[in-house]
C-alpha cells in the first residue's frame, strides 16, 4: 500500500493548498465583457470548473497583451502545447508530480488508477470535458486498427497486458493492470504527453462508427484524403496543434489555419486555472508566433522582435544578445540545460563493419577514447569555463547524483589511453602515426552529426587534436537529421555526436529508461533497442553482458515497491553505465540564453531549460506570465 499512500498524500497536500487559497469570488476578465454581453460567452462562473486549479504565481498579474515569439516553421505550432503545459498530471519546478487537469488521483500500488475529473470542466469550445472523451480515445481511436495500426502506447502496456478500462461516472474513470504500471502517471506529464482523452463531440463526425456514411464519404473526397481514417487523423492531433477547429484544454488555442508566416493563439476562455485573487488564467490575451529562418532568429531576437525567446538561441549568441539589451528593452537570462550531457559521443555498438564492431564493443577501446579527450579545454574554449565537464550521466541537481559517475574515465590521460589501445593490439602505425586496425586499415573515425549547429564542429575540432595524439584520426560529417538517424539505425555510422540523456535531474521515482536498451532511438545501440521495442520482431538481441545487466536492473526498478528500493537500483545502473562508457559525455549544464522583455513578469530569473521534465517554459506556467504597462510597474494585488 505504500504506492497508494504516497500518491494519496501528494494529492491531499496539493488539495489542501488549493483549498486554503481558494478565492471567495471570481473576477471577470474585462477583455471578455463584450463577448459575454452579446451572448458569445457565458460569465466566468459558468466557464470554470466547479473546483478550478488555484495557483499562486510569484506576482498577481494584469490581463492583456500579445506575447511575441519566433519559430522556424509551421510545425512549431506544437511548441505552444509544450509551453502551455496543461496536462492530466504535471511536474512542478521542484519535480513533484501533481494533478493539473485532473482534480485528484487514487493510486492503488501502481496497479489501479482512478482518475477524477473536475466537475464542470469544458473544452475550449464550451463543450463539457467528461469521461466520454477518455472512452472515445481508448476504444474508438487507440483500439481501432485503422486509426492506430501500431496499437496502444507503451505506457499503457505492462508486459503486453492492456489496461482494464472502466467509466465510473461522468467525472471518473479507472485503469487497472495485474502488475504495477510505474510509467502511467509520469507519461501523462510529458512535453508530448500520453493524452488518454480526445474531444469526442468534435471527432465523431469523422468516425465511420458514428458519422452518416454518405456525409463522411463527401468529407473524405472534399478533403482529398484516402479514407475516413486518414480524415480523422488529419483532424485529431492534439500535440501537433495544426487544426484551429480542434477543441483544446491548453491556455491558448490556435486561431490561424496553416500554412502561414504568422500564427495567432487566442486565450482559451474555458481554461481550468485561476490565481488566488480569482482571476482566470492565462493573463496574456494572445500569443503571436512569427516564422523565420532559424539562422536569423538570434538576430531578430536581438532586434527586439521577440518577448520571450530561447528556442533557436545558443550559448554562443549570448554576447551579441547581451549587447543589445538596453537598446531593445529586454534582459538576457542564463538558465541551465538539464540534459545529462550537452554533447556526447556515441560509439555505434551495432555498426555493420565487423572489425569496427568488435572494437566498439570492447570497453577498453571506449575508455581509451574517453580518456583521450581534454574536457577542460573544451569547456574553457567553447563555454568560457561555465559548463560541467564529465560523462553523460545525472547532474549535481539530482538526488541520485554521485561525482564518481560523472568523473568515470573522464580525466584527460593520454598515457593511459595509449596503453589501453596498445593492449588491444593496435600498436602498429602508418607513416602519419595513425594506428592501424587489425585488417591494416588506418584508424579513421568519422563522427556524424545532424548538421544543425556549428558548435558540433567546434567541439570536434578540439577532440580531433587530442585523439590525433593517441593515433586516431577524426573526421566530422554533418548531414540532415533524418539521414543522420537512418544511417545510425542501419549500422552505417561508426560514431555520432548529439545531446546526452534527456533527464539529468532524475529522481528515484522516475524510470531509468535511458540507461538501458529500450528504443531504436538510442544512438549507441539502436538495433538492441529496436529488438526490445518490437519484442524481438526487429533488431538484434543484446550482445554485451553489461547492457544485458542494465536491462535486468531496469526490470528490478519496475518490480521495486519502495522509493528506497528504486533508488538502490538507480545506483547500480549508474555504476554500470559509468564503468562501461557506452556513451562518451563531453560537457553538461551548458547555459541557455533566455531573452525576456523587461515588461514581461513572472518569468524566473534562474531556471532549467529542458525538454522532459520541464517542457521548456511549461514547468514555470506561462499562463501566469503577464505584461506590466512599463518597466518597474508593480503587480496588481487588489
Amino acid at each position: 500500500m505504500r504506492g497508494l499512500l504516497a500518491v494519496l498524500l501528494l494529492v491531499l497536500l496539493a488539495g489542501a493548498a488549493t483549498a486554503a487559497d481558494r478565492p471567495d469570488r471570481y473576477i471577470e476578465n474585462p477583455n471578455l465583457v463584450v463577448e459575454i454581453a452579446r451572448g458569445a460567452l457565458p460569465p466566468i462562473e459558468e466557464r470554470l470548473p466547479e473546483h478550478p486549479l488555484v495557483v499562486s504565481p510569484p506576482e498577481l498579474g494584469r490581463y492583456g497583451g500579445e506575447l511575441r515569439i519566433l519559430m522556424a516553421g509551421a510545425k512549431d505550432t506544437r511548441l505552444m502545447v509544450v509551453y502551455g503545459y496543461a496536462r492530466l498530471m504535471r511536474w512542478t519546478p521542484e519535480l513533484e508530480l501533481v494533478p493539473d487537469i485532473l482534480e485528484s488521483v487514487e493510486n492503488e500500488d501502481d496497479r489501479v488508477f482512478t482518475l477524477h475529473l473536475r466537475k464542470g470542466h469544458k473544452w475550449s469550445d464550451g463543450h463539457p470535458f467528461t469521461s466520454e472523451d477518455f472512452r472515445y480515445w481508448l476504444e474508438d481511436i487507440r483500439l481501432n486498427e485503422k486509426l492506430s495500426p501500431g496499437g496502444l502506447p507503451q505506457a499503457l502496456l505492462v508486459d503486453g497486458e492492456r489496461p482494464k478500462f472502466e467509466v465510473l461516472s461522468e467525472t471518473a474513470v479507472r485503469y487497472s493492470w495485474s502488475k504495477p504500471n510505474r510509467l502511467f502517471l509520469q507519461a501523462t506529464a510529458g512535453p508530448s504527453p500520453l493524452y488518454l482523452y480526445a474531444p469526442a463531440h468534435y471527432l465523431k463526425r469523422f468516425h465511420a462508427k458514428y458519422a452518416d456514411p454518405a456525409s463522411l464519404d463527401e468529407m473524405v473526397k472534399r478533403a482529398g484524403q484516402r479514407n475516413w481514417a486518414a480524415l480523422h487523423n488529419k483532424h485529431d492531433n492534439q500535440y501537433r496543434n495544426d487544426n484551429p477547429d480542434l477543441p483544446t484544454l491548453e491556455p491558448w488555442m490556435l486561431a490561424t489555419r496553416p500554412p502561414s508566416e504568422r500564427f495567432i493563439f487566442e486565450r482559451n476562455p474555458f481554461f481550468h486555472r485561476v490565481d488566488t485573487a480569482g482571476r482566470q488564467l492565462p493573463y496574456i490575451d494572445r500569443v503571436a508566433m512569427s516564422i523565420a529562418d532559424n539562422k536569423i532568429i538570434p538576430l531578430k531576437t536581438g532586434s527586439g522582435e521577440s518577448d520571450l525567446q530561447a528556442r533557436y538561441l545558443r550559448f554562443d549568441n549570448y554576447t551579441f544578445l547581451k549587447e543589445a539589451e538596453e537598446r531593445n528593452d529586454y534582459t538576457v537570462r542564463l538558465w541551465r540545460q538539464a540534459t545529462g550531457a550537452h554533447l556526447a559521443l556515441f560509439p555505434n555498438l551495432n555498426v555493420s563493419d565487423p572489425v569496427w564492431r568488435e572494437l566498439m564493443r570492447d570497453v577498453r577501446f571506449r575508455r581509451a577514447l574517453s580518456l583521450a579527450i581534454n574536457r577542460h579545454e573544451i569547456n574553457q574554449a567553447i563555454y568560457y569555463g561555465l559548463a560541467i565537464p564529465g560523462q553523460n550521466t545525472l547532474l549535481p541537481g539530482s538526488p541520485l547524483y554521485r561525482p564518481e559517475y560523472r568523473d568515470a574515465w573522464a580525466k584527460f590521460d593520454l598515457a593511459t589511453a595509449n596503453r589501453l589501445l596498445d593492449e588491444l593490439g593496435l600498436s602498429k602505425r602508418n607513416h602519419e602515426g595513425i594506428r592501424l586496425l587489425p585488417d591494416g586499415r588506418p584508424m579513421q573515425i568519422i563522427v556524424e552529426n545532424s548538421g544543425e549547429a556549428t558548435e558540433h564542429s567546434d567541439v570536434l575540432e578540439l577532440v580531433r587534436d587530442t585523439w590525433r595524439a593517441a593515433g586516431i584520426k577524426l573526421f566530422a560529417k554533418p548531414s540532415q537529421r533524418e539521414v543522420f538517424r537512418n544511417r545510425i539505425f542501419a549500422g552505417e555510422t561508426l560514431m555520432s555526436i548529439d545531446k546526452g540523456i534527456e533527464n539529468g535531474l532524475a529522481t528515484a521515482d522516475m524510470a531509468p529508461l535511458e540507461f538501458a536498451p529500450t528504443t531504436q532511438q538510442q544512438l549507441m545501440w539502436p538495433k538492441w533497442g529496436q529488438y526490445i521495442e518490437t519484442r524481438g520482431k526487429a533488431g538484434e538481441p543484446i550482445a554485451l553482458d553489461g547492457a544485458r545487466r542494465l536491462r535486468e536492473l531496469l526490470g528490478d526498478w519496475f518490480e521495486a515497491d519502495t522509493r528506497e528500493a528504486r533508488a538502490a537500483v538507480w545506483q547500480k545502473m549508474l555504476k554500470v553505465w559509468g564503468e562501461e562508457v557506452y556513451s562518451i559525455g563531453l560537457v553538461a549544464g551548458v547555459l541557455q540564453p533566455v531573452v525576456v522583455s523587461n515588461r514581461l513578469r513572472n518569468v524566473p530569473v534562474e531556471g532549467i531549460y529542458n525538454w522532459d521534465p520541464g517542457a521548456h517554459f511549461g514547468i514555470y506556467s506561462p499562463d501566469t506570465f503577464w505584461f506590466a504597462s512599463g518597466a518597474g510597474t508593480e503587480s496588481a494585488r487588489k
